[in-house]
């Protein structure tokens, strides 16, 4: 008798110890502190809602059932609900008053809204607001990749870059390179297909990819290396357009390929004209193996400009490519007319009255 009561101390011994791992692993320790601080409000509220009626409606509980969601982890989270239910029954019950269906239902719609989120949430990993300034940092590095670096004083360069319907993330974006000696600037402007938040995430991986090829291949090597590299990524919508340029900065000598994008236009100071560059092109990147990008090639002179844009400013639903690019060119136009290139990207993207349902992109490079 003695070693079977000494057999079954150790063994509630092992069992509270193994409740207590299971607790762990299933609950940090600062999601359990949280929780218990969490159920302190709730009945802290129980209490003012029991005695002092006017001052703690039953509305008033969401308040902890927002605060939850932005902490807790759903484990965490379904545990304060269950408080927060026994909590609003014991009030009910001990106040013996009708409640209304729509107090109910703000209730529980809010515990369900926030019940959603706190899934989204976990599944980035992160606690509180963590996973929204993880996105601005994301965001903020793929601008950071597309911002130009410094020039040669008689070199200029403005972009303009509007995702769709407002959003913090396009599927359009910009990477930028100057070589270690100074003389060769390449740009690499790539519309991703979708738009807006849904190309977004897209945009983010591939942005470090093309920015790490470009300048660590040569200019001939860059888009078969991008086609090649989306092609391993196996998505089911994962093709992109991309146009590629690399200009000598010391000649003004460029060369230009482009991946089923629209083309460029050259702006030629000496007769004062704009000329689309509608040399071949290769398909878009991420549909054909194995594929040769042509390259045109030209030079920039003393007033000449570059103009790289996307489809959101000249496709339209319906209507032919062409009339959009003409549109375009109009506004390109209209910006020399008015005495120069200075915030012309900006003018030209707002002059085009392109749908803001698409996002836009436009990079304009000229030689003073």
């Amino acid at each position: 008798m003695l070693r079977a009561r000494r057999n079954r101390g150790p063994g509630r011994f092992r069992g509270w110890r193994r409740l207590g791992i299971t607790l762990r692993r299933r609950l940090l320790p600062s999601q359990a502190f949280l929780l218990l601080g969490f159920t302190a409000l709730t009945l802290l509220w129980s209490g003012a809602a029991i005695f002092v009626t006017s001052y703690a409606p039953l509305t008033a509980v969401v308040v902890v059932i927002l605060l939850g969601g932005f902490f807790l982890r759903v484990r965490a989270l379904g545990l304060l609900y269950l408080v927060v239910a026994a909590s609003v029954a014991y009030v009910i019950v001990t106040r013996d008053e009708d409640v209304t269906p729509g107090t109910l239902g703000v209730v529980v719609a809010t515990g369900v809204m926030v019940m959603l989120f706190a899934r989204s949430r976990e599944r980035l990993g992160v606690q509180g607001t963590l996973g929204e300034s993880m996105l601005v940092d994301l965001r903020d590095r793929l601008r950071a990749q597309g911002r130009v670096p410094a020039l040669p004083a008689q070199w200029q360069v403005e972009t303009t870059l509007r995702s769709a319907y407002g959003d913090s993330f396009s599927g359009d974006f910009l990477v930028t390179s100057r070589s270690t000696d100074g003389r060769l600037l390449e740009m690499a402007l790539v519309d991703v297909s979708g738009k807006g938040q849904a190309a977004g995430t897209r945009s983010l991986l591939l942005s470090g990819a093309f920015g790490g090829l470009l300048g660590a291949s040569s200019q001939a090597e860059f888009l078969p290396a991008a086609n090649a590299y989306l092609l391993r990524q196996r998505w089911e919508e994962g093709f992109a357009t991309a146009v590629h340029l690399g200009v000598d900065l010391a000649t003004g000598d460029y060369r230009l390929a482009s991946a089923g994008h629209p083309p460029a236009a050259h702006f030629h100071a000496g007769s004062g004209r704009w000329e689309v560059v509608s040399a071949e092109h290769g398909p878009a990147l991420g549909i054909i193996e194995s594929v040769a990008y042509p390259a045109h090639t030209g030079r920039l002179q003393r007033g000449d400009a570059l103009l790289l844009y996307t489809d959101g400013l000249v496709e339209t639903p319906g209507r032919d490519l062409t009339l959009g690019i003409d549109r375009l060119m109009g506004e390109a136009e209209r910006l020399v007319r008015r005495g120069g290139f200075k915030g012309g990207a900006e003018r030209i993207v707002d002059g085009t009255r392109s749908d803001e349902t698409d996002d836009r992109a436009l990079v304009m490079l000229w030689r003073e």
